[in-house]
């Protein structure tokens, strides 16, 4: 709890400042706009409230996008990472592909993947797995390969299989960092989601973006970017949480 202190008052500062700045006035003015463009906290807290049944519905859809998208990420992810350390072969073949995948901007794949499989949750599941899959694959590989070598040494010496040390030395070892790598792909499943919907939707908070954009409704704009920001907060929480009961030794 006293982690959160700090935080916390950091963030109280900064939206009371913001309320401050954007009911005066002073942050239109100083950026230049019309004072509708600039919404305080409290007019985007009353959004959020009056239309509540709009964004819940969106936000679900969304969620829905973002836990189904991370899941196939985090499936993948860890198995393709267990494979390559498995296999000195396919690791110099395939890891610096895995890397370069990293330098094709998501935003435009995602019209092309929406062109390919249509208007569902497919390529939106897509996105979201491709921006994920890269930090959870990663840091899981780094982990299997940070092993103590006495400690396979011993194992060998205990005459253990290759799947024994797997289980018993490497995994345990990797599970910190697997998790890093799953919580800095939390941070970022969101935005996957967001770029999909952005591609070709009919519903979710990037789809109500693109319409609250084109009516210049920067209060509901802003409510869209606070739900997506707390869901990206609660996937990583949950998985702080999950860490600390797991990796109980750490």
């Amino acid at each position: 709890m006293k982690r959160l202190l700090l935080p916390a008052a950091v963030l109280v500062a900064l939206v009371a400042a913001w309320q401050v700045a954007a009911s005066s006035g002073f942050l239109a003015s100083a950026l230049n706009l019309e004072d509708f463009l600039v919404p305080s906290p409290s007019q985007i807290a009353s959004t959020l409230w009056s239309d509540r049944s709009l964004l819940a519905d969106n936000a679900w859809v969304t969620l829905r996008e973002v836990l189904l998208g991370f899941g196939l990420a985090l499936a993948c992810g860890l198995a393709f990472a267990l494979v390559l350390h498995l296999s000195e072969t396919l690791r110099r073949a395939f890891y610096p592909l895995v890397v370069a995948s990293q330098t094709i901007p998501i935003i435009a794949v995602a019209p092309i993947l929406v062109v390919w499989f249509g208007f569902g949750i497919g390529p939106k599941l897509a996105i979201i797995a491709l921006i994920c899959f890269f930090p959870i694959t990663v840091n899981t590989l780094d982990g299997l390969r940070s092993v103590d070598p006495d400690a396979v040494k011993m194992m060998r010496s205990l005459d253990a299989g290759r799947w024994a040390i797997v289980r018993r030395v490497e995994a345990p070892t990797a599970l910190p960092y697997a998790f890093s790598g799953a919580k800095i792909a939390a941070a970022v499943a969101v935005i996957g989601a967001v770029f999909g919907e952005w591609a070709g939707s009919t519903s979710g908070l990037g789809y109500l973006m693109q319409i609250d954009n084109a009516r210049l409704d920067a209060p509901r704009l802003w409510a869209s970017v606070v739900l997506l920001s707390l869901i990206a907060v609660a996937l990583f929480a949950a998985l702080s949480l999950l860490e600390r009961k797991v990796v109980r030794w750490r």
